[in-house]
């Protein structure tokens, strides 16, 4: 990405935000069926001085509350307020649909993070995808999009970047979470279409959907401040009291029964090969078996559920890492 940032306007649906300027603007992006609107907020915030324009989104996956949290209490802190330089579009909620039915999709079933760039005359989450990517994407240096695991799958603290994508492990470090994970760009996602137009995205990864998690809150608030800190945008920020671990390749391990399932190792957790990590037992407690880890490395994520199905991920190993 490019370090040398001139002064510009800001224009999102004809409301231009100059060098300055803070506001808030509302991006229609459909009615409810009883005829009520839903807006996409995002909230602008602007310094008089040249610096990088940076996106903080969350609530692409509706269900995905910690991230939603994390955007929301800083703009509520006013952490954007009294920027040094450049600017911060903060959009709490992207998916206002799926937040409304605790669902990471749209009613329609379409998720918004497989519907990028979007369309206006689309499904219902491409419209979504289409206001970010025409709208507000064009003004951006670089983004920060919050997520979570998914139901009932927890996910450690971690950052998830492309080395496609030119710079993006530096800002990752500079984030600083407990894991930067290197992950191919998925298509038609928020990550995908910012790449082409080439913005790096860092994807924060914390917590599990519909619940929410202070630790995950934390780290994602932090890591979020040092990025601010490192452009020169704020005067302060916490240093990272945790190694950071990186990873470059991960699997998971699978369900080989179906009962009662009960982890005895956890996200954070670092496993040998062999180690026993948990177990199943059968509905009337007369069968248990040990499920034990296949590689030696980190726990990443695993999964809450008291009880599985054949097949269903258990735990997310990275096993290849270096020490940052």
């Amino acid at each position: 990405m490019r370090v040398d940032f001139e002064q510009k306007n800001i224009t999102i649906l004809n409301q231009t935000i100059e060098p300055g300027q803070s506001t808030t603007v509302k991006m229609n992006v459909g009615r409810l069926p009883s005829d009520t609107p839903l807006s996409i907020n995002a909230h602008v915030f602007r310094s008089e001085n040249p610096g990088p324009t940076i996106l903080i989104s969350a609530g692409v996956h509706g269900d995905e509350i910690n991230g939603i949290e994390i955007v929301r209490s800083a703009v509520y802190e006013g952490l954007f307020s009294n920027l040094k330089c450049g600017s911060v579009i903060a959009i709490p909620l992207v998916n206002v649909y799926g937040f409304i039915n605790f669902s990471r999709d749209v009613p329609d079933g379409k998720d918004v993070n497989r519907s990028f760039p979007g369309a206006l005359k689309g499904s219902l989450a491409a419209q979504v995808a289409r206001v970010l990517t025409k709208h507000v994407l064009p003004f951006v240096d670089l983004g920060i999009d919050y997520h979570t695991g998914g139901s009932s799958l927890y996910n450690h603290p971690q950052l998830r970047y492309s080395k496609r994508t030119e710079g993006v492990s530096e800002l990752a470090k500079i984030f600083a979470p407990p894991y930067i994970i290197q992950k191919p760009l998925i298509a038609k996602s928020l990550r995908k279409v910012a790449h082409d137009m080439k913005i790096p995205i860092l994807v924060f990864e914390a917590g599990e959907s519909l619940r929410l998690d202070g630790y995950a809150i934390q780290m994602g608030k932090n890591g979020m401040l040092r990025t601010l800190q490192h452009f020169g945008m704020i005067d302060y920020a916490s240093s990272a009291l945790h190694t950071v671990t990186h990873i470059t390749k991960s699997s998971w391990i699978r369900a080989a029964h179906s009962g009662l399932f009960m982890w005895t190792k956890r996200s954070g957790s670092y496993v040998s090969k062999g180690e026993p990590m948990g177990f199943y037992r059968d509905r009337d407690g007369l069968k248990q078996r040990r499920v034990y880890a296949k590689k030696s490395g980190y726990i990443i994520g695993h999964n809450n559920a008291p009880v599985v199905n054949q097949g269903d991920a258990l735990f997310h190993i990275g096993f290849e890492w270096e020490k940052i």
